[in-house]
């Protein structure tokens, strides 16, 4: 993981690269034409990584981070495992009334 520090001749590359993945703009992309003619300064990070470009990575980012919160570790914790419950004994019944109708 790690971030980068961009001169503003970035932006001249990105008007010249094609939507990629999920028809956006992919900034590796850039930076690839970039390389080719200018230095690139980068920073490696340690530390956890979290994918929040789309849904499920945004509220699972939010529920990890959540969980490092003292205040919050507790009362989410319970909240997430009375959920899980909840939702296998929604998918043992709706097994258990497939299993009959066969």
């Amino acid at each position: 993981m790690g971030r980068y520090v961009l001169n503003p001749s970035i932006f001249s590359y990105l008007k010249t690269i094609e939507p990629g993945v999920g028809n956006e703009l992919q900034l590796t992309d850039a930076l690839r034409l970039l390389c080719k003619s200018e230095k690139l300064f980068a920073l490696e990070l340690e530390g956890k990584r979290y994918d929040i470009g789309d849904k499920a990575g945004y509220k699972k980012a939010m529920i990890e981070v959540a969980l490092l919160r003292e205040d919050l570790n507790q009362p989410l914790l319970t909240y997430l495992e009375r959920l899980i419950e909840e939702e296998r004994m929604k998918y043992s019944v709706h097994r258990k009334l497939i299993c009959k109708s066969i």
